[in-house]
């Protein structure tokens, strides 16, 4: 368990902060922005959670786990080195992307199929199941960004693709179902 007696420490006044290993990089760096964005989705997440409820509000708890376990797992470099560490470092395992994906094929069972592109909006829970999908997406871009220039547990990345389309999925099925859905319609105010 996590202890932390002293919020403040003063260490990062400089624009550097330290990582899961001990190494400390620019507050900037791509590892940073990556694990960033996992924090800032799963506080988007406790915002959706204020209009969820029942079976919704379980599986975003459990998400919201998941993604502190995202946040330790990009925040760890080196993973070569895993099998020396001192204490065995969190890594994001398959197991919770076959739980999303159960979850999506559950609640796509009774969902009809789009017949055009879905516009965020629709119940409060909808809009904010979005805003969560689309930080989802920002987090996968900025974690492929950093798989591009450092080693990063390809499960990682995997985990934010479907989680992405399980908020989408998640917001449908907030929106009645997908009957009260708000559509694209192309070229509507032309």
């Amino acid at each position: 368990m996590v202890v932390l007696n002293k919020i403040y420490t003063r260490t990062g006044d400089k624009g550097d902060t330290a990582l899961g290993n001990g190494e400390r990089v620019a507050k900037h760096s791509a590892r940073v922005n990556a694990y960033g964005t996992s924090d800032e989705l799963n506080s988007f997440v406790g915002v959706a959670r204020l209009s969820a409820s029942g079976d919704v509000d379980d599986a975003l708890a459990r998400i919201q786990n998941d993604l502190f376990d995202l946040g330790a797992d990009l925040c760890r470099p080196d993973m070569e080195k895993d099998a020396d560490a001192d204490y065995p470092p969190l890594r994001m395992a398959q197991a919770q992307v076959e739980r999303l994906e159960a979850e999506i094929d559950a609640m796509n069972a009774d969902l009809a199929p789009l017949r055009s592109f879905v516009l965020p909006g629709g119940s409060a829970l909808s809009a904010h199941l979005h805003v969560c999908r689309t930080v989802a997406r920002r987090g996968e871009r900025l974690a492929t960004d950093l798989a591009t220039v450092e080693t990063i547990n390809p499960v990682a990345i995997t985990y934010l693709n479907r989680l992405s389309d399980w908020f989408f999925v998640a917001a449908r099925v907030a929106n009645n179902n997908g009957a009260d859905d708000v559509l694209w319609v192309p070229g509507a105010n032309r």
